[in-house]
């Protein structure tokens, strides 16, 4: 049968369902009319636009992050490894996809972002709850951080209670010490408000994991926790470059020092004992 013939017989696509009583049921699942109103500039410039919409999309994978994190949290506490690493697994992706997000504003200069940078005021991406969120199920804790919440209760209910519960790294340490590994009491019984510092004896017992059979549970376990670990490492490294190139070695909006403080961020290592122990491998 020629192609001419084929393309007389093939059905016709059916048309899509148009009649609707209400809104769409597209739009009752993802709220696009909601998100695409939230855009409110307080400039004149066309590129404040761009800067709104990044630093909003940033939010929205802040958030699947932070969910992603608690979930395999949650996995860690029943032992169920295979549940905690597919949670990691997909908040890798979307760690890609949350340090894509600087490609936007990866090129400003310092004329095109001093065009909107005063409708900022005191603004700061370190006035972010949730990515505050994401930093404290890293370990990395500070209740001075709750202070600029004060003023809205129910997000700062919720950073008191991150603040208070143990960080992923903490159930993955427990978890480690249930399996019978040397993590030592001062680690798990530490508060889990302070801010996690390395021990010896972790990083013992991550080297002594990455010399065994790398099929290990936990070793790939700690694998996939490395590669949490680098993103986060990549979207500091990011924030800073994209900082530098915009406003140089200025004060921050929100009276940080700007480059130097997220410099000092960027220095620091997620899970680090997970890096030196590779020292000892």
């Amino acid at each position: 049968m020629s192609q001419k013939a084929q393309s007389r017989e093939a059905p016709e696509p059916e048309t899509p369902h148009l009649d609707f009583a209400g809104t769409t049921p597209y739009e009752d699942y993802v709220k696009a009319d909601v998100l695409t109103h939230l855009q409110h500039t307080l400039s004149d410039d066309p590129g404040e636009m761009v800067f709104l919409v990044t630093t909003q999309v940033m939010e929205l994978w802040f958030t699947v992050v932070v969910h992603e994190w608690e979930t395999a949290a949650r996995a860690l506490r029943s032992d169920d490894v295979p549940a905690a690493m597919a949670a990691l697994k997909r908040s890798v992706r979307e760690l890609e996809a949350l340090d894509a997000s600087w490609k936007p504003l990866s090129g400003l200069t310092p004329a095109q972002f001093n065009s909107y940078r005063g409708a900022l005021g005191e603004g700061s991406g370190f006035q972010s709850a949730m990515y505050r969120r994401m930093e404290f199920l890293l370990g990395e804790k500070s209740a001075s951080m709750l202070v600029p919440h004060r003023g809205a209760p129910r997000v700062h209910a919720e950073l008191e209670k991150a603040l208070h519960e143990p960080s992923l790294y903490d159930e993955v340490l427990r978890l480690l010490a249930r399996r019978g590994h040397a993590v030592p009491d001062a680690v798990l019984n530490r508060d889990p408000a302070q801010r996690y510092e390395p021990s010896p004896e972790v990083e013992e017992v991550w080297a002594a994991l990455y010399a065994g059979d790398e099929s290990d549970e936990l070793a790939r376990l700690g694998e996939v926790l490395t590669d949490v670990a680098e993103l986060v490492w990549r979207w500091r490294n990011d924030h800073l470059v994209a900082t530098r190139r915009a406003m140089g070695a200025k004060a921050g909006t929100g009276g940080s020092a700007g480059v130097a403080w997220l410099e000092k961020r960027a220095r620091k290592n997620v899970f680090p004992e997970l890096w030196t122990a590779r020292s000892r491998v």
